[in-house]
């Protein structure tokens, strides 16, 4: 239910938009958030949203990253900026729909030092 798009190569310093699309109906949409799993490494929260705007991000992406949503296209962004070679990994988007938890496929970001 969830499509996670936008993914790819960019180089060190650059910028990449991230977006997640929930598909269906769904009246009840709660905090969405987006993932990140390195090669080797367990996946983490990046970014978090509530469905009134309230955001969270983890301490090493805060000023460079931006999540935001809208709520009339289900659809969730992450604005990614100067970005770093520790940001590449798997990005999973989340969301909370009435009381599940469903993840989207990942879209892979590599960023070249």
């Amino acid at each position: 239910q969830l499509q996670a798009s936008g993914g790819g190569l960019v180089h060190n310093g650059g910028s990449l938009k991230l977006a997640c699309v929930v598909s269906g109906s769904h009246a009840n949409i709660r905090a969405m958030a987006w993932h990140r799993q390195a090669p080797g490494k367990p996946r983490h929260q990046v970014a978090e949203i509530s469905v009134d705007g309230t955001t969270d991000y983890k301490e090493s992406v805060k000023g460079r990253f931006t999540i935001v949503r809208d709520n009339a296209k289900n659809t969730m962004y992450l604005q990614m900026n100067s970005v770093k070679p520790e940001d590449t990994g798997v990005y999973y988007c989340a969301a909370t729909i009435d009381t599940w938890l469903y993840w989207g496929q990942g879209t892979q970001v590599t960023v070249s030092s």
